[in-house]
């Protein structure tokens, strides 16, 4: 068991990867604190993983105390803090046309400010274990797609988060700091937004080769797969990383041209 007796607080993680990342941390033995706000879904998760492996925790992470009522579950729970999994976000389609103030600095305060409280929330207690901390980004970190403007920075700016703490934390403390940038993943909450696009019921089926050269898009237990390595003691010294997961490249891809597009 590679994580055995590690104890993980898992933002957003009543569904979509969260979900995946709290059930695979189980079976390679830790226990976890299962976050979220729904609170039927997140009953679910802890019935699937056994009461004794998690405790369920529902908060909101616009409030700027959630952060330290998350250590605080963790710590009453198991006495511990081995490692954090920021991987909660809010993915609102938005553009310069649309994208105001006040929405800006909402999408922030879930994906970039929440994850930089929580982690300065939990630095005693993985500064005293020599834990670490993994943030779920997005490829849409290094530009985006034009209708997830907001989202794109918030993911930019948790991206920079990550290298300046991978570096900083680990040099004081101990703390490594890294972050995995999913491509395209078929959770539940993305087979519903795409059908709020007008797409089939069934869209994730029939996929150009352009997105999808499987054939399929990136299941959840796939990145929870590769999620163990940066919680676990094999990835050693390494700090301050940001990896791809996607199924091309990213940067210099020549787009074919005869590939449709998904909308």
């Amino acid at each position: 068991m590679r994580l055995k007796n590690k104890v993980i607080i898992i933002t957003g993680s009543t569904t979509g990867i969260g979900k995946a990342i709290a059930i695979r941390c189980v079976k390679e033995g830790a226990r976890v604190i299962v976050h979220g706000r729904e609170k039927e879904a997140g009953e679910k998760v802890i019935e699937e993983i056994g009461p004794e492996n998690g405790v369920l925790h529902l908060d909101d992470l616009t409030d700027p105390l959630s952060a330290e009522r998350l250590v605080k579950a963790a710590i009453t729970a198991y006495g511990q803090l081995d490692a954090i999994v920021n991987n909660a976000a809010w993915v609102p389609a938005s553009d310069i046309h649309n994208t105001d103030l006040k929405l800006l600095e909402e999408v922030f305060s879930v994906n970039t400010f929440a994850p930089y409280l929580l982690i300065q929330s939990a630095l005693p207690h993985l500064t005293e274990t020599r834990g670490c901390v993994l943030n779920i980004g997005s490829v849409n970190a290094w530009s985006g797609e034009p209708n997830l403007l907001a989202y794109s920075m918030s993911k930019g700016a948790m991206m920079t988060m990550t290298r300046n703490l991978g570096d900083a934390l680990f040099r004081e403390v101990g703390v490594r700091v890294n972050q995995i940038n999913p491509g395209w993943v078929l959770t539940e909450k993305e087979i519903e937004r795409k059908k709020s696009h007008n797409l089939s019921d069934t869209w994730y089926e029939d996929l150009p080769k352009m997105y999808a050269p499987a054939g399929r898009i990136i299941w959840p237990e796939e990145i929870a797969a590769a999620v163990i390595y940066w919680l676990s003691d094999e990835s050693g010294p390494i700090s301050g990383q940001t990896v791809e997961l996607e199924q091309y490249p990213l940067l210099g891809r020549n787009a074919p041209k005869d590939e449709t597009t998904i909308p």
